[in-house]
């Protein structure tokens, strides 16, 4: 067990350097959009910024995963042919999408009201989605090979190019919100130039069409899951911009952007690490209780990190803003970090119908659960704005986790530990309110946050969240911690 989760442990962590990288580049530029890009344009980057991921997640065909699943024949060999036949059926849509988005294109941008700006440059937009989607199913396929670390690298090196050409574009040339999008689009233009010679040596010029079929009918419906997942996690953008205004939207997504600091640092890892090493090691001895102990040490970890965010909202949102406009934003902050907590124990909650093919279900609950969402929306931010937006993201992806874990176990039972998880949730939840109550400001605030922190382990040590080998685990490992040479074997060892 402990080797496995070593194993996956070594992959989450090869992954976290490109996510948190790539988070990096939204907190890093944000001194440089709040000080170039005025708070209402910064609205409207953020509905651009949704538009084109529901677009990739629509043009994908749901074959990001198709990728994964069918990666290897019977025998455990790479398939090549399969994967020949993924990549031919995305580019025959891709293809219609462009002759479809450059006729009409411009009547999406003014439907959203994005500005005569933007509509003058629609066509960008369109090429952003189309090497969006090929670079996307590239990167599945290093990870359907477990190949983390050409994986990282070559998104640590779109993240340099995006990051040099927004600096130079928005901070020097001034070219606000058009400038971010020059620099997308020319970054996603150098990765796929780099990533096509490697995946057509991946290919065998076959066309299977029985792997066609099946890809199709797995991938299909896990575009509405997509669209689904998409529409919970930003469709109060485009809802605010009906009833507040561009500037509510853009404090909107400046919090949503800080708070999904625990996202890109532990919880895309975790997923991008999950399905693959899932998927190796089910039906083998242990895979239940595997999968068990990963829902609580998720649970766990992010809560505890979510915390702090939590804590210090204020101070994070003044470090990277130059602008005090943006300084509400840090209000939203707890209620998007707690959304983003669910998020993750559906994701791993939903493991079950993946293992078992179940992309239909997935879809189902996904589409059931947007739609609430959107409800939801429609309810509370007309009477509460951003604040009813940021709590209708905790309640919806709250009854998603459920629903699915209800679904999940139909298929395929795995005893989440969920007395425990859910107690690090709640001691996280009081920890934070406690804060609110007793801590006012200054140095007593900091020292009281920082107390808490440290307490909360502790607290769950108390109420018997740790197992006896847990405990002994972590005993070993700080006494490794206190001799050096020690504790650089250990880490050697895992990286093995």
């Amino acid at each position: 067990m402990r080797n496995e989760i070593a194993k996956f442990l070594k992959h989450s962590a090869i992954y976290s350097i490109g996510n948190a990288a790539y988070k990096a580049i939204g907190v890093i530029t944000l001194p440089l959009y709040t000080m170039y890009i005025p708070l209402s344009q910064f609205g409207v980057l953020g509905l651009i910024e949704v538009t084109l991921l529901i677009l990739t997640e629509i043009l994908s065909l749901g074959q990001s995963n198709s990728i994964i699943i069918f990666n290897k024949d019977k025998d455990g060999n790479p398939n090549r042919s399969a994967f020949f036949t993924i990549f031919s059926s995305v580019l025959a849509a891709n293809i219609i999408f462009l002759f479809v988005g450059t006729a009409m294109g411009n009547s999406l941008v003014n439907f959203l009201d994005l500005g005569t700006t933007i509509s003058d440059n629609y066509l960008i937009l369109i090429f952003i989605v189309f090497l969006r989607v090929f670079n996307s199913i590239f990167l599945y396929k290093l990870r359907a090979d477990e190949k983390s670390l050409t994986y990282t690298l070559i998104t640590l090196l779109k993240i340099a190019l995006t990051l040099g050409l927004v600096i130079y574009l928005v901070g020097f040339q001034r070219m606000e919100v058009i400038g971010v999008l020059y620099s997308y689009l020319i970054s996603e233009a150098i990765i796929i130039f780099i990533l096509l010679p490697m995946m057509i040596k991946q290919m065998q010029i076959k066309l299977d069409t029985i792997i066609l079929n099946d890809s199709l009918k797995f991938g299909l419906p896990l575009i509405f899951s997509a669209i689904g997942i998409t529409l919970l996690n930003i469709s109060d953008r485009y809802i605010l911009n009906i009833y507040t205004s561009k500037e509510t939207v853009g404090l909107y997504d400046l919090g949503y952007r800080i708070a999904g600091i625990i996202n890109m640092f532990l919880i895309m890892p975790f997923s991008l690490t999950l399905l693959p090493i899932a998927a190796d090691k089910f039906g083998k001895e242990g895979d239940k209780r595997y999968y068990s102990k990963l829902m609580t040490y998720l649970v766990f970890i992010i809560t505890w990190v979510g915390l702090a965010l939590s804590l210090f909202s204020e101070e994070v949102i003044k470090i990277f803003s130059l602008n005090k406009d943006y300084y509400p934003a840090a209000g939203i902050i707890p209620l998007v970090v707690l959304g983003y907590i669910f998020s993750a124990t559906r994701n791993m909650a939903s493991l079950s119908l993946f293992l078992k093919k179940r992309s239909m279900i997935i879809a189902i609950i996904t589409i059931a659960s947007a739609a609430f969402n959107i409800g939801l929306n429609f309810w509370l931010v007309p009477e509460y704005g951003m604040y009813g937006a940021a709590l209708n993201t905790v309640i919806a992806f709250l009854a998603f986790h459920f629903v699915t874990l209800y679904f999940a176990n139909k298929e395929y039972t795995i005893p989440y530990e969920n007395r425990k998880y859910m107690l690090a949730i709640i001691i996280g939840i009081i920890f934070y309110i406690i804060s609110l109550l007793v801590l006012d400001s200054g140095i007593i605030k900091y020292l009281g946050s920082f107390v808490l922190l440290f307490i909360y382990p502790i607290a769950l040590y108390l109420l018997g969240f740790y197992e006896a080998v847990e405990i002994k685990t972590l005993k070993n490992f700080y006494k490794k911690l206190k001799n050096p040479k020690e504790a650089f074997k250990s880490i050697k060892e895992l990286l093995k």
